[in-house]
């Protein structure tokens, strides 16, 4: 691994700008290491993540996690998951296991992994630590009328035409 390569920019700095509300975890702590139990090594279990003073607009969210420094032109989708309520503002630790521990009609889309949940963070062995971007889209629909099978990339341009305000926690991990 070239460990001397350049970080990748904050992937949200290339978005427009929106309000933000608060992300927090009990299991993340802003710029810090992550536990391993959150890696695909130590046990791959989503973090808990919740958040609050999302504008009273909001109609639903969308929760994703991306690595800009994984080793690939286009960086890493870890986690999406897409239709959340305006009546859901946590996801409990574990979460991101399978659509049956998400809430209501809310859903994983395809990581880029390939399953359809949760995908702890995963460095190469040697690289420098990884961000970990955690964000919390609110948006102004209910749904993005997407399917399980479209590409976190074709969900996250769809979710920016709907973001109304974003919540970000960045964690980092080092294998």
């Amino acid at each position: 691994m070239n460990l001397d390569r350049p970080l990748a920019q904050d992937p949200y700095e290339k978005l427009p700008a929106v309000p933000s509300f608060t992300l927090t975890s009990s299991d993340l702590t802003e710029g810090a290491p992550m536990d391993p139990v959150h890696s695909q090594r130590g046990g791959n279990v989503s973090p808990q993540l919740s958040w609050s003073g999302f504008p009273e607009a909001t109609r639903g969210f969308v929760v994703s996690c991306f690595d800009p420094d994984a080793p690939t032109p286009s960086g890493w989708w870890h986690w999406n998951v897409l239709d959340l309520g305006t009546d859901i503002t946590e996801l409990e630790q574990g979460a991101g296991e399978s659509d049956l521990m998400l809430p209501g009609a809310a859903f994983h889309l395809r990581n880029d992994g390939g399953e359809h949940a949760y995908a702890g963070a995963a460095p190469p062995a040697g690289d420098r630590p990884h961000r970990y971007f955690f964000a919390v889209h609110a948006l102004d629909t209910e749904t993005l009328e997407l399917d399980e099978d479209v590409t976190p990339t074709k969900a996250a341009i769809t979710t920016l035409f709907h973001t109304i305000a974003r919540a970000t926690l960045t964690a980092t991990f080092q294998a």
